[in-house]
């Protein structure tokens, strides 16, 4: 490691979160391996860090990207394969190893989050395969004695006077010549791939099980681990009797660790058997002594009594309100979520010779590195990291204490180490979305015309606590001393200094006026947060599009109306609010159902969704949504189709069901009985509505969650009368 020594206003202006990554500036010199950790096969050629060329025309993609179902594999393949002239489902594409080459432009460091791929590669690894596609055309013009004018392309072949020489008969040629830096990319109209849509290309292999994920690993001698950790965040391990656990079949060790105690079996569920016959006793912390009441009770109180940090402070607020015709003034709640994954946190750690091997899917794989390295002492060049297929991330596999605990076990034991968290385990012990009170204060004139947004947040901060899971991964060598400073450094600077943007994004920003202000309040209970799909919007959204209708109201317009002409300074939102409003006009909802409206911004991409509900008794039910959504240019429009879907759901299900309740410091929740997921029988039609309106690609990820709970909540209104201002939904 290179030394660090940075002034406060330094590591403030280097270091910052941006939805499910993490962006430090900071040198990483010595941190991972300076050769590309790419199997050479066949003689193949390697003309950068993403391709691979064989002799027999094989063409391998090193994807710098984790896919965790969001398609990246298909997108990014198609961005390279579009300027190579290589059909996507005709490369065969790996997971890449560690390395700065596969850096996440957005972030600096080799993370997968905050709906950031398309965008960030988009030219990149169009250029990648442009500079290939041209040295490759001037070898086959130095092999064949052509004129490289006389070349095309073609399904990965060169072609010349209509015969079709594989690109792998030049790969050796290639690999004498200097490769173009600045080959010119092909046109929008010139595109065969980008903006088709054809199947994913890992669909095959998730259809047949043959696509590995972390759970799936499995190696020679490897035992299992299940630990024991406290149900309240923070307490540490005061004492716990082995000897019933040791003495169950199939056991080989219980072992004390940095989160709990850990029980090693030959197989996962005599580990699991034996470690729910521990009584562990664990020390008691503040926080065990928090009921949800309690933890209300203080925001409330924070609301009404501190005033809080600055973000943003235009215009004057005060005039605005004293001009507008009408003032509104709400508050609004949103709770403490888990991620629940399909596929619960998982690693195999295995320790030999002084080098070491770890298999788990990650949002960075680098960190998974780093944390092996550390808890090992293990140098980190002799660490291979081994990314899979994640079964569902959500921004709960940017966060790897699994892999910590696996390491730590396997130091311990000497044995290979599959480690694996139940349901219960991720529920109960994981890191969670933070719970948020939101009051907003808004002035609208008769005209509709929005004159003053006065907008507060009240809860905890996501940044302070990821750095304290991060800095530890992605500088292994690092003392726990300047680790500790850093983290309390942002802590305190994010409570009492300048906001944690992630906290309050999406609270403002969408609507026009000259006038606002935004101010939050940290309040912590020690409750380990980090990102949640679509982080901030996840919340904001819904006291920024629930203040709306409210405001559209008092002036006495519709709302979707009331939106378009509040949206004229942001020209892309509001033509995705005009075409919703066409797909709305013309819907004829049966008798009993309603529709509620609400778009929002979020990871630069616009989207508008209708929610069709019919409410009755005290059960509400969403029937459709309408989903109108601008990201750019849609690489694969079926892939930006099941990705809103996927939000759409994933956000009904938040909206309805998600709540965590919190009883002595402990969740009370434990697994989908008591932490419901949206079951078949109640899922939507969902028809999503693309415009392509000939941008680069944004995100889509995440911007699809934001407007369903907020259009839910304005259908139910129009329905019943209730103005629901808490998640999740519940009719009074």
């Amino acid at each position: 490691m290179s030394a660090i020594n940075m002034s406060r206003r330094q590591f403030l202006k280097t270091t910052g979160i941006l939805g499910g990554g993490l962006v430090i500036g900071f040198s990483m010199t010595g941190c991972s391996s300076s050769e590309l950790p790419i199997t050479l096969v066949q003689q193949g050629f390697v003309p950068n860090a993403f391709l691979q060329i064989t002799p027999d025309n094989g063409i391998r993609f090193y994807c710098p990207r984790d896919e965790m179902g969001q398609g990246v594999t298909t997108g990014l393949s198609t961005l390279i394969g579009e300027e190579l002239d290589v059909h996507p489902k005709d490369m065969e594409i790996l997971f890449a190893g560690v390395h700065s080459d596969y850096n996440n432009p957005d972030f600096g460091v080799q993370g997968t989050g905050g709906s950031s791929s398309l965008k960030a590669h988009y030219l990149q690894l169009r250029q990648v395969g442009a500079n290939t596609r041209g040295l490759l055309v001037a070898a086959a013009a130095q092999d064949l004695g052509v004129a490289a004018s006389a070349i095309s392309t073609r399904d990965g072949h060169i072609v010349v006077a209509g015969k079709q020489y594989p690109y792998g008969q030049f790969v050796q040629t290639a690999a004498s010549l200097e490769a173009p830096t600045e080959a010119p990319l092909k046109s929008n109209a010139e595109f065969r791939y980008i903006g088709q849509a054809f199947a994913r290309v890992d669909a095959a292999a998730k259809s047949t099980g043959t696509a590995e994920f972390g759970i799936d690993i499995d190696i020679p001698n490897m035992h299992h681990a299940v630990v024991r950790r406290s149900p309240v965040a923070g307490a540490k391990l005061k004492s716990v009797d082995k000897s019933v656990a040791l003495n169950m079949p199939g056991v080989t060790d219980v072992i004390e660790i940095s989160s709990g105690v850990a029980v090693v079996a030959e197989k996962y569920w005599q580990a699991k058997t034996a470690a729910a016959k521990l009584s562990p006793v664990w020390d008691e912390v503040a926080l065990s002594k928090v009921d949800s009441s309690d933890l209300r009770a203080d925001y409330n109180q924070a609301m009404q009594q501190d005033e809080g940090v600055v973000d943003t402070d235009e215009g004057d607020v005060e005039a605005g309100l004293a001009a507008a015709d009408h003032i509104v003034e709400a508050e609004y709640w949103a709770p403490f979520l888990a991620h629940a994954p399909l596929e619960p946190m998982n690693a195999v750690v295995r320790i030999e010779n002084g080098e070491a091997d770890v298999w788990s899917g990650t949002q960075g794989i680098v960190a998974a590195q780093g944390l092996v390295s550390r808890f090992s002492g293990i140098p980190v060049e002799k660490v291979r990291a081994h990314n899979t297929y994640l079964g569902g991330a959500f921004g709960r596999r940017g966060t790897l204490t699994h892999v910590i605990e696996a390491t730590e076990v396997a130091v311990a034991s000497n044995k290979p180490i599959h480690l694996l968290w139940s349901r219960e385990d991720d529920i109960q012990n994981g890191v969670y979305r933070p719970a948020s009170l939101m009051k907003i204060k808004a002035g609208v004139k008769n005209d509709g015309s929005i004159t003053a947004w006065q907008a507060k947040r009240v809860g905890g901060n996501i940044t302070p606590k990821t750095l304290q899971n991060m800095m530890p991964a992605l500088f292994p060598g690092l003392n726990d001393g300047t680790i500790d400073f850093m983290v309390g450094l942002s802590r305190d600077v994010f409570a009492g200094w300048m906001v944690d943007h992630a906290s309050v994004e999406g609270l403002y920003e969408d609507y026009d006026t000259d006038n606002k202000t935004v101010n939050h309040v940290t309040v912590e209970h020690d409750i380990p947060l980090t990102f949640w799909r679509s982080v901030g919007h996840s919340y904001t959204s819904f006291a920024k599009e629930g203040i709306t209708d409210e405001l559209a109201e008092k002036a006495g317009m519709d709302p979707v109306a009331f939106r378009l002409k509040n949206t004229q300074g942001n020209p892309r939102l509001n033509n995705v609010i005009r075409v919703a409003q066409q797909h709305m006009l013309a819907m004829q909802p049966a008798e009993g159902r309603f529709l509620g409206f609400a778009a929002h911004n979020s990871f630069a991409t616009d989207v508008a969704e209708i929610a069709e509900v019919s409410v009755i008794g005290k059960t509400i039910r969403v029937h459709k949504v309408t989903c109108i959504v601008d990201c750019g240019i849609a690489v694969n429009p079926d892939i930006v189709r099941a990705q809103m879907e996927g939000a759409v759901m994933f956000g009904l299900t938040a909206a309805l069901y998600g709540d965590l309740e919190l009883v002595q410091g402990a969740f009370k929740q434990s697994n989908f009985h008591d932490y419901p997921i949206l079951k078949m029988s109640e899922a939507p039609l969902v028809e999503v509505v693309i415009i392509d309106s000939g941008t680069a690609p944004t995100g889509v990820g995440e911007p699809g969650l934001p407007p369903i709970a907020p259009a839910v909540a304005s259908a139910v209104y129009q329905a019943t009368g209730q103005r629901l201002r808490s998640l999740p939904l519940k009719i009074a």
